[in-house]
């Protein structure tokens, strides 16, 4: 009996848990505000995006190629024996994250080029609905008020979007690239928590990005997406959408995942959509509906909920 509780206390120490994550994950305010930092940075995605005269995979892939140019010079320096001395079984998560946030982009940008900004950003943030039936797939359990806090963040996203109705063939392809999108970034999301366990934010960020402008590059050559000659004023929004999206969006997003875990990490991108639809109103004049503020408030509290849930389930493990 010894020897099985000592057992059972190392396990637990090892791979400690949590019934919203599947693992516990402490939050901090230092967390909270980098998240804050990178919802404002993503809000940014769509309306830079849409307003850049390039094609979309283009886009994409300027976009994360910048940015791994941008990390090149830090992971080489302080993180070349971190990268040298990933496992295999990292380097494989990693490359998997790399692979489906290239999908995410893939889908996701073209999109905003067939439906408005609102209803792609909308369709692409559910995220943790996506997120949250992968776990339970691997066999953890979010709580109930995890679910309803899902529910209702969701719920804020559809009265503040609703969901692209029309009949165009166009319009409903990019509702469908968009909502592919979203299914691709909750596994990328859950990935980047599993590797970010062990693994810094520079050097999973640097094999992610790497991943991604390879495949995204592959993409662009096979579909003949122009690479070059644009204007001044799209490379500056291409730098633009690389600093603020790219290195202050996804890279703190995968800086406080490990802290805050995947489901409230996904859910708080929820926010994204009131903030680039409000973006997209002052800069592209698409006005977004007359509830926009009440379905912020509604968003904000099912965030509060998840993040409620989640700090209850760590709450309640033993030790």
């Amino acid at each position: 009996m010894p020897t099985a509780r000592a057992a059972r206390a190392s396990a637990s120490t090892a791979t400690p848990t949590a019934s919203g994550d599947g693992g516990r994950f402490h939050s901090g305010p230092v967390d909270i505000a980098l998240l804050t930092v990178a919802i404002a940075g993503v809000s940014l995605s769509a309306p830079l995006a849409a307003a850049t005269v390039a094609p979309a995979l283009a886009i994409a892939f300027w976009r994360n190629a910048m940015a791994v140019g941008a990390l090149t010079p830090l992971a080489l320096w302080r993180h070349r024996s971190e990268l040298r001395g990933m496992g295999r079984r990292t380097a494989l998560l990693s490359v998997g994250a790399g692979a489906l946030l290239a999908v995410h982009f893939g889908a996701w940008l073209p999109s905003l080029h067939m439906t408005s900004v609102a209803s792609s950003t909308a369709l692409v943030t559910t995220t943790p609905i996506w997120t949250a039936l992968l776990l339970r797939l691997r066999g953890h359990r979010p709580p109930t008020l995890a679910w309803l806090g899902m529910g209702l963040a969701i719920l804020g996203v559809v009265i503040l979007t609703g969901v692209d109705l029309s009949a165009s063939p166009r319009a409903l392809l990019g509702d469908g690239l968009a909502l592919l999108g979203g299914i691709a970034a909750a596994g990328y999301v859950l990935l980047g928590a599993e590797v970010r366990r062990s693994v810094s934010t520079t050097a999973y960020a640097y094999v992610c990005y790497t991943t991604t402008s390879v495949l995204l590059l592959l993409t662009c050559l096979v579909a003949g997406a122009e690479l070059g000659g644009y204007s001044g004023t799209t490379w500056l929004r291409l730098a633009a959408l690389t600093v603020t999206a790219q290195l202050l969006g996804h890279t703190l997003i995968n800086r406080v995942v490990k802290g805050l875990g995947p489901s409230v990490t996904s859910t708080a991108i929820l926010l994204e959509t009131p903030g680039a639809a409000l973006i997209a109103a002052l800069w592209l004049g698409q006005m977004p509906p007359v509830a926009a503020y009440p379905a912020l408030a509604v968003i904000l509290g099912g965030l509060a909920l998840v993040i409620m849930a989640d700090g209850r389930g760590a709450s309640n493990e033993p030790g």
